[in-house]
This record gives structure tokens, sequence and C-alpha cells, in this order.
């Protein structure tokens, strides 16, 4: 299919909080086709629909671990959560700035796959960073977002000096 262009931090798209899908078509299934060409080009582990630019709620991931396999969620919910974990997290619409962010150790998401079947997938260690990340991405909430307000201000004024940063302004 295609490899689409990541959008960047300042894109509005990537604040926006995305409708639900309607209905699983040809379509949806470009798309998804679409998320996973430019995840596995950019060497993600996961990578929501704003990040390309299309306010669905979609996203599709694969931390390459033998006991997860690579999937696709839509119209995602977290419906459990339980415990923390503080690990660093960064993010391809945000090249090269990472920080230490809190989020559930363990996470129950349910939603539909890509032939619009419900599924239920209980998710731990990157499997539920990852799925809390780009559930995330779907509410217009970014991972800085969940950092205190001093490393957010540095993390942007990182950005600010970066290549990617100074690009996008």
């Amino acid at each position: 299919m295609a490899n689409r262009q990541i959008r960047l931090l300042g894109d509005p798209i990537l604040r926006e909080r995305c409708p639900a899908v309607e209905q699983i078509d040809d379509e949806i299934r470009r798309l998804i086709q679409d998320l996973k060409d430019t995840m596995y080009e950019a060497d993600g582990i996961g990578l929501a629909a704003p990040q390309i630019g299309v306010r669905r709620r979609v996203f599709v991931y694969d931390v390459r671990e033998d006991e997860h396999a690579a999937g696709v969620l839509i119209n995602p919910r977290i419906t459990e959560s339980e415990g923390t974990v503080r690990e660093s997290e960064g993010c391809l619409s945000i090249p090269d700035l990472t920080e230490v962010v809190e989020r559930a150790a363990r996470v129950v998401v349910e939603g539909l796959d890509e032939e619009g079947r419900a599924l239920r997938l209980e998710a731990d260690g990157l499997l539920s960073r990852c799925v809390q990340h780009e559930s995330d991405h779907l509410d217009g909430i970014l991972f800085f977002d969940r950092v205190s307000p001093l490393k957010r201000k540095m993390l942007l004024a990182k950005w600010a000096k970066s290549e990617h940063g100074a690009n996008s302004a």
C-alpha cells in the first residue's frame, strides 16, 4: 500500500479527539495497511491514525515480542488498569525526544479487530505502554502531557531547538 508522512508536533490534528469508526470498509482497511507500512518503515512499535493525518479511532502495534502478536485496534477503550510503572517513552511524532512517563502497569483494552470482530486484549509490559500511548493519540494527548509542567517546558524547548522543531515552526 503506502508509506505515509508522519505528522509532527505542531500539526493541529495531533491535538484533536478522533471520532469512532462507524463501518469497517475498504477505506479503513487501506488506512490500516498504510498505518502498518508507515510504522514498520519508521521502525516504530505503534502508530495511530492521527499521526498520519486521519481522524479515526484506529491504531496498529507491534512490540516485536514473541508473546505478543502484532495487531490492530479500532475504537479502543481501556476498561481496566492496574498498578503503575515509570519508564522512558518516545513518539514518532516527536522524534528524538524521550522522557520517563508513568503509566498503568497492566491494562485491558476492548475494541474491534480489522474484521470488525469484538476484541479484548490484556496487556502488560511494553504492550501495555504502547496501547496506552496510542489510545492517548486518539484523544489528542501526547506523551509529554503526562509529565510535570517543568519537564514538559524543557521538552518543548528542546523540541524547538531541534531540526524537526525548527522545520515545523
